[in-house]
């Protein structure tokens, strides 16, 4: 047995497939002559036409897939996602039958939905309050789309601390993602479920290594017929950890399917196999990530010492805050001494403005100002819309300038504790029901 691995385990170990579904409102090419011009910050073509593709290349086929998967395996084939609050507004706007299909698998019962910050912010880093009232937020959308209350957590592109495990073990969450990383990790395996320190909520982690065999290695892996990765071949890794595992989390973008890898590649036909392969040994089977944090036991505690996230080659919070462009918007966007960013006024409009707030806290407009080289550098400029890191930090600091100006000129602002309403949103979860 593994060092680390717990003695006496009587659970057979499981597989995680965990999706994240996110899209950005991505913002106008917005000049310092825009400035007091009223032009709208977000650039609804660009929003409407990528959803639309996306939804088109990876959503609905893939939800197509994953539903006939479910069906063929009677219960034994479960999957997980976490779909963001800007997701789901511009699928019910622009995609309507993209939101259809996951409210299609959200109906089978073998699907789990995570908890996350409606608009996908870096509000944990900032504002705590505001993070709480964001994965508030989120939790009610989920209730309204899907029917379900999240009970374990995903923090923004898994951005994690023990800081912040605490923070979800104090909303009730019992578990939340992070990424399982080699120097956090020492000795210990990231295919076992630990626990926050000082809390009884799990903490799920992704395997890496399995999870970039199918995200950014699966076109290299040729064989001799000249074919990208199968899930046989795939398979018998994750068989290979027998006895030395729990949980194997296999966490990818969504877009992995179908977008970042079209379907020429055999994506499809690999993720078809997957759930045959994986069942043949009769001591695997699938978990979502809710199940494993209610059934699977803790190991041990497993503290961070430092900031994790799924990102880049460092894993860490430079891939939004590791230069200063990136660090004086982040700055300025949760600078409350500017205007307020209360949810519980009346007016319109001042609805209106914290709606607009949010949607600049959204990780994705501070990943585009990153000035990183090599291969992280070609994985931004991929997503980026922006010609370079630095026409994205002119078009966010004008925005932001225009915004302040506006914040300024709305004078009906009568802010409330955010106290009480994050305590009335997750009052379902202190009063132990769920």
């Amino acid at each position: 047995m593994e060092i680390g691995s717990p003695p006496g385990r009587e659970t057979m170990p499981a597989v995680c497939l965990y999706f994240q579904v996110h899209q950005p409102y991505r913002l106008n090419r917005y000049s310092y002559f825009d400035i007091g011009s009223d032009k709208e910050y977000f650039d609804t073509e660009l929003n409407r036409s990528i959803i639309q593709k996306v939804s088109e290349r990876c959503y609905v086929p893939t939800n197509r897939h994953l539903l006939q998967l479910i069906r063929r395996y009677k219960g034994a084939f479960k999957v997980t996602f976490s779909i963001t609050g800007t997701a789901v507004e511009q699928m019910k706007r622009w995609a309507p039958e993209a939101l259809s299909s996951f409210q299609e698998l959200a109906a089978t019962g073998c699907v789990d939905f995570l908890g996350e910050t409606y608009y996908h912010s870096l509000a944990a880093l900032y504002d705590k309050d505001e993070w709480c009232e964001q994965v508030g937020l989120h939790s009610e959308m989920m209730a309204r789309e899907f029917g379900v209350r999240p009970t374990v957590f995903r923090n923004t592109e898994l951005l994690y601390s023990d800081e912040i495990g605490r923070a979800a073990a104090a909303l009730g969450f019992s578990g939340i993602l992070a990424e399982g990383i080699d120097d956090v990790l020492g000795w210990r395996s990231p295919n076992f479920v630990y626990r926050v320190p000082e809390t009884e909520t799990k903490v799920l982690l992704r395997n890496h290594k399995l999870s970039d065999e199918i995200g950014f290695r699966f076109v290299s892996h040729k064989d001799g017929d000249g074919r990208s990765l199968t899930a046989k071949r795939y398979a018998s890794w994750i068989h290979s950890l027998t006895g030395n595992a729990d949980l194997v989390g296999l966490f990818l973008d969504y877009e992995t399917f179908g977008e970042h890898l079209g379907k020429d590649t055999g994506i499809f036909e690999f993720l078809n196999d997957l759930p045959a392969s994986v069942l043949a040994h009769q001591d695997w089977r699938f978990s979502t990530a809710g199940e494993a944090a209610e059934h699977l036991q803790a190991s041990s505690e497993l503290s961070f010492p430092r900031l994790t996230s799924w990102a880049d080659i460092s894993r860490d919070d430079s891939t939004w805050r590791g230069n200063r462009m990136q660090n004086s918007s982040l700055l300025r966007t949760y600078d409350r001494s500017e205007f307020s960013g209360q949810v519980d006024c009346l007016q319109e409009s001042t609805r209106s403005m914290v709606e607009t707030w949010r949607r600049l806290q959204t990780s994705d407009h501070y990943y585009y100002m990153s000035t990183k080289g090599g291969g992280d550098g070609v994985v931004h400029q991929y997503f980026s819309p922006f010609e370079s890191p630095y026409d994205a930090f002119i078009s966010f600091s004008n925005v932001m300038k225009d915004f302040t100006r506006r914040c300024r000129e709305c004078q009906a602002m009568e802010p409330l504790p955010v106290v009480g309403r994050v305590e009335e949103i997750f009052g379902i979860y202190q009063g132990g029901e769920k």
